[in-house]
């Protein structure tokens, strides 16, 4: 298992951070190599990725989420491998630092490869800055779902 710890600040309240992450069908929008994310249950979702010309489908389940502090994640079927937990932490009224910690089994040659390069940590910042620059143009959510698992 390889491990990735992230994080940034971005220029919004915590509830407005926490708001959008928990729309998962936007995360296209802001995170590279994501094609689509269905949203099956509450807690059940599907993705369907392509990194680096290899597209993968896997499910992923919410084991915990807490509205304003926390979404934890683990995969549950298909061809990825990965655990993780996405925290919001108020800084004051107008910004929250978001911080991904995220474990994950690289698959193959290529993936191993890829790892050991720094890769997926390169994906992870560039995927948090993009989300920072998506919420902070907008100003609000595109939605939220304010239940806890």
């Amino acid at each position: 298992m390889s491990q990735v710890e992230e994080s940034i600040e971005v220029g919004v309240p915590v509830h407005t951070a926490y708001n959008q992450w928990t729309q998962f069908e936007s995360f296209p929008e802001f995170m590279d190599g994501v094609e689509r994310i269905e949203q099956r249950t509450d807690t059940l979702t599907h993705w369907v990725t392509k990194i680096g010309g290899v597209e993968r489908e896997f499910d992923a389940e919410i084991t915990e989420q807490i509205p304003d502090e926390r979404v934890a994640w683990t995969t549950v079927d298909g061809e990825a491998k990965q655990a993780g937990v996405v925290t919001f932490h108020r800084l004051d009224d107008t910004r929250t630092k978001v911080m991904l910690q995220m474990d994950y089994d690289p698959e193959g040659l290529a993936e191993t490869v890829g790892d050991k390069l720094g890769f997926v940590k390169r994906q992870a910042t560039g995927d948090l800055k993009r989300f920072k620059e998506f919420i902070e143009h907008r100003g609000r959510e595109t939605g939220a779902w304010r239940g806890a698992v």
